[in-house]
């Protein structure tokens, strides 16, 4: 009799809220996931073969725009430039590395000066992207994702 009575006071003290479950919505999960995401960092930035060596995130960041900047730096050298006063100018290249491995030019900013004295610049810049080696894009969370970034290439012509 004594633990009936016990049982009946643990029910009457307990309350049935304690066992009540709460339902969360996958879209309200969804939601509180994303908001905690930084969606300006990558995991792994963007890179090429010649880069596997490297190993830490900063090294492999750096080894991608060497590279880069070397391939379109080399084309640009090939190219005979005739231009009638020296021309030392910083261009700005914004790109877009998508989650496929495509390295596409989005925009160009290149001084009135530059683009007098070379006015086919933009046309060699893209060409030089033409001969990149096989891109490897940027992971995120263990998905390939698109990412844009913006490099500067120094031009001097005298």
């Amino acid at each position: 009799m004594k633990h009936g009575c016990i049982f009946l006071l643990l029910m009457l003290f307990t309350s049935c809220e304690y066992f009540n479950v709460k339902k969360v919505s996958s879209e309200t999960i969804l939601q509180e996931e994303l908001q905690t995401f930084n969606w300006n960092d990558v995991d792994e930035y963007p890179t090429f073969s010649s880069c596997d060596a490297t190993s830490s995130k900063s090294e492999k960041k750096v080894c991608f725009e060497q590279t880069l900047t070397a391939f379109i730096t080399n084309h640009l050298q090939k190219d005979t430039l005739v231009v009638t006063q020296d021309i030392n100018d910083t261009i700005s290249l914004n790109f877009r590395v998508t989650s496929k491995g495509y390295l596409i030019l989005l925009d160009t900013e290149i001084d009135s000066l530059t683009l007098e004295e070379i006015p086919d610049i933009e046309s060699i810049l893209e060409e030089s992207l033409d001969s990149l080696p096989k891109i490897y894009p940027a992971i995120k969370r263990g998905q390939q994702v698109t990412t844009e970034f913006k490099m500067p290439i120094i031009i001097s012509v005298n």
